[in-house]
């Protein structure tokens, strides 16, 4: 159920599961992620850099790194802004979208009237 909900706000499901070890578990380093969800390396540290990117996990300083989740309630509130920002983003271009396409019509009805 949490996996699906985070899917749902927008993680991918290799960041989701992710997310979800690290909330689950504590900091891990980066081997041990891929060892226990059975990831390739390219694969957890592509989703390492999106969850950070997004803001959900965070590396310490040491080496090797570990990865600790930022807490579910700061992820969910950021997710879910961000998917309310898209969705409105969504409604002004579709308004753009509708408003160019009929100012495209009444154009070319315009000018079909005057051929005749």
């Amino acid at each position: 159920m949490l996996l699906k909900a985070l899917i749902s706000l927008g993680l991918k499901e290799d960041d989701a599961e992710i997310y979800l070890l690290l909330a689950r578990e504590g900091p891990q380093t980066g081997r041990n992620i891929a060892e226990v969800l059975n990831l390739y390396k390219q694969q957890l540290y592509r989703s390492l850099k999106n969850l950070q990117y997004k803001g959900c996990v965070k590396p310490d300083c040491e080496r090797p790194s570990k990865f600790s989740a930022v807490a579910i309630e700061v992820v969910v509130d950021m997710l879910a802004d961000e998917s309310l920002d898209e969705a409105e983003n969504m409604e002004e271009n579709r308004q753009r979208i509708l408003s160019s396409w009929q100012a495209m019509m009444k154009k070319d009805a315009k000018n079909s009237v005057q051929k005749i």
